[in-house]
């Protein structure tokens, strides 16, 4: 009986350290650990996260305020996905010399290439500095106030909290306002282009693969990260030189097999696991979409327009992969949430916590929450519409209503702080404005403006909709605002900010394309904006209460873990096959087999270079194949979301063998819900990096530059 007690035991503890979970590395010692090491992990909480010595943390950087990344060299070399670096590579390119459609390598270290703006971010150490946070906010009834105070406070313990003159202080919030922690980093900001594959490898699949199982690409992108003679951070010079990590991973080239152990560790940008079932509801049925319609009509002009003509492509490559990467992300959310049956679960969930609140006593403190929250939701609905709408047809997806809100701040900048930041901007403006016609198109964007002011017109709540767009000919004011407006090319955008702010502001409150900005603006601004703050002010402060009795009447084996908030977590699991759907069930890894199936010669999202084709027929795999074939790419139980793109994906001895890219479409709905089941991390393995490198891109000086462990004998 015993034994059979022992085994019950291990299987709930395997099952439930599976369950998601994204964790502080802080943080990790006690439970986490000891779930890690049940799964198979050999190394510590220490080797993970040390202040006193090198650890696994020292590793993993912030790249580029978004993604992630990982050292892989004593040298600086640094690892991150391809659609990370996407926007850089995209900017040392033209048609003359593609390096999206031909890749990069640099042979030489003087070869690589610096790139404006390219920032990685270290984090030192991390402390607790929620009491310092919240004094003096104990006795405030007026949540206004209460946040003015925790903003004041974060600002003077920002400014005074120790550290080196070189560094940084951040402080962020977690647990919906419960817990705040100080992160001292390192910045550096020359970073420069080593190396990428052409996107018919980095990209392969493109948009129609993206969030989908099966999958076969090469999302991978090298890096350097260099430093002063000191090794600290400093602008870009000619006497930098490569930056010394106190710690990068080997690679390991031994492979992955089903139920190994694995650990991601990354900075997941935003998830809501704690919000109530009336919340889901709205996401489900109002908001998701309305948002999915909007990028659905500006994806099929740009993707016209793009599959016609290659210095478009070249255009819009970037700007249409981050539309279209949250399209098909809501789209596959609304869809898992839906299958998952999310919001029956969390009305089970809401149910349950407030049984536990009669029987705890607690009613007055938290009896009203869900009741407060049904309120809230109930009456934010419309404003919360208009948001997302103003949100993604002005200031997203219109290029021409992107830049006439950019005249809109600046008139209310005016208003606001006077004539010195009036000029002060308008001279920044001016002078900053060259990248965005570099890669604007008057032509497509006039379709997009058609296609996505009649949904605009369409979908917004009535009584926000200004005079301008009542009674909409989408297609005639389409023609007169393109044929007419200065915000279409530079030389006119220019020529509206000369003069001084009477002179400026007469000139483009004349401008068309302004005009029906404006429009739109004032009704969201006069009319939308305030009362949603309004009413999402509540709701910050019911969710932080909610989140507050969550954790008081939850015991420790419910794993409640913070939402991702953009700093550093580790997640960890199973390399994991999963069944979508009836009578369908996914393997963990792909093979380059998979890739030539999906070859379409000539088409720019399954296209295959000749070389590889020619590396495949041959079976010239080098080091990394594994029983004759070439592993691509493998999935696994991990919690990740945006941000965890470039991640690490680690084993158990903290050895990379993977790179973490995207997630299975049936599972996009971990930020909200996290079902075991069905959500998956999709990863490039580390076999096929190598693989590109070595025998696809000849790159042998990265390859003596990384220390690889090897299997001991051929599988």
């Amino acid at each position: 009986m015993r034994l059979i007690k022992l085994l019950l035991l291990f299987v709930f503890v395997q099952v439930h350290a599976q369950q998601g979970g994204m964790w502080i590395p802080s943080l990790l010692k006690g439970m986490n650990e000891s779930e890690m090491k049940n799964l198979g992990m050999k190394i510590s909480a220490e080797d993970i996260y040390s202040v006193n010595k090198s650890s696994l943390k020292d590793a993993v950087p912030h790249f580029d305020g978004g993604c992630t990344a990982e050292m892989i060299s004593d040298k600086g070399l640094l690892l991150t996905n391809h659609h990370c670096g996407f926007d850089n590579i995209q900017s040392h390119s033209s048609v003359e010399n593609d390096y999206l459609t031909n890749g990069f390598w640099a042979y030489k270290m003087d070869e690589e290439l610096p790139n404006k703006d390219l920032f990685v971010t270290f984090i030192i150490r991390i402390d607790d500095v929620t009491t310092k946070v919240l004094e003096g906010t104990e006795t405030m009834t007026s949540e206004g106030e209460k946040q003015k105070k925790i903003q004041a406070n974060i600002s003077s313990l920002t400014k005074n909290s120790p550290k080196e003159s070189w560094q940084e202080n951040s402080i962020k919030t977690f647990y919906d306002g419960n817990q705040y922690l100080l992160f001292v980093t390192e910045k550096y900001t020359d970073v420069r282009l080593v190396g990428a594959p052409p996107s018919s490898i980095g990209k392969f699949g493109s948009d129609t693969d993206n969030w989908v199982w099966p999958r076969h690409t090469g999302d991978f992108a090298l890096f350097r990260v260099y430093a002063d003679k000191n090794n600290r951070p400093a602008e870009y010079s000619k006497d930098n030189v490569p930056y010394k990590p106190k710690h990068f991973f080997p690679i390991s080239a031994k492979g992955i097999s089903e139920n190994d152990f694995t650990m991601v560790m990354g900075y997941p940008g935003r998830t809501q696991e704690y919000l109530p079932a009336v919340a889901v509801e709205q996401i489900v049925n109002t908001t998701n979409p309305a948002k999915i319609e909007v990028r659905d009509a500006a994806l099929k002009v740009q993707d016209g327009f793009m599959r016609k003509d290659n210095a478009i492509k070249i255009q819009y490559a970037s700007k249409y992969a981050s539309v279209a990467n949250y399209w098909k992300k809501w789209i596959g959310e609304t869809k898992g949430l839906k299958k998952s049956n999310a919001i029956g679960v969390k009305q089970k969930f809401e149910k349950e916590f407030q049984e536990k609140v009669i029987k705890a006593g607690k009613q007055a403190e938290y009896g009203n929450l869900l009741n407060d929250f049904e309120k809230n939701y109930t009456e934010i609905k419309d404003y919360a519409l208009a948001r997302d709408l103003f949100s993604e047809v002005a200031m997203r997806n219109t290029e021409l209503l992107q830049n006439g809100y950019r005249l809109y701040q600046l008139e209310q900048l005016l208003a606001t702080k006077g004539e010195q930041a009036f000029t002060d901007r308008k001279n920044n403006l001016s002078k900053g404005i060259d990248a965005f016609y570099k890669d604007f198109n008057p032509t497509v964007d006039k379709n997009v403006f058609e296609q996505l002011i009649a949904i605009y017109a369409k979908r917004l709540p009535s009584q926000f909709l200004p005079n301008e767009l009542k009674n909409l000919d989408a297609n005639k004011l389409a023609n007169d605002i393109f044929t007419n407006s200065k915000l279409l090319n530079l030389q006119d955008f220019r020529s509206l900010l000369e003069g001084d702010s009477k002179v400026v502001l007469e000139k483009i409150n004349n401008d068309k394309g302004y005009q029906i900005l404006k429009a739109m603006a004032d009704c969201y601004t006069k009319s939308v904006a305030p009362k949603y703050d309004e009413i999402n002010l509540r709701n910050i402060a019911t969710q932080r209460t909610y989140m507050k009795a969550i954790l008081e009447l939850s015991p420790k084996s419910d794993r409640i873990f913070p939402d991702a908030n953009s700093t550093l977590r580790v997640t960890y699991g199973k390399v994991k096959g999963y069944k979508p759907s009836d009578a369908v069930i996914y393997e963990p890894i792909t093979y380059l087999d998979g890739v030539m199936e999906k070859y379409i010669p000539g088409d720019y999202e399954f296209d295959v270079p000749k070389k590889l084709i020619d590396l495949y027929n041959t079976k010239d795999f080098g080091k990394y194949s594994h029983k004759g074939k070439m592993p691509v790419c493998f999935i696994a139980t991990n919690h990740t979301t945006g941000g965890n793109s470039g991640s690490p994906a680690l084993d158990a001895n903290g050895n990379l063998i993977g790179l973490n890219f995207d997630r299975v479409w049936e599972g996009t709905m971990s930020d909200i819900y996290y079902s075991p089941e069905i959500c998956r991390n999709i990863m490039v393995d580390a076999r096929y990096i190598l693989f590109i490198i070595d025998k696809f891109a000849g790159a042998q000086n990265i390859i003596d530059e990384l220390k690889i462990i090897y299997p001991k004998s051929k599988k």
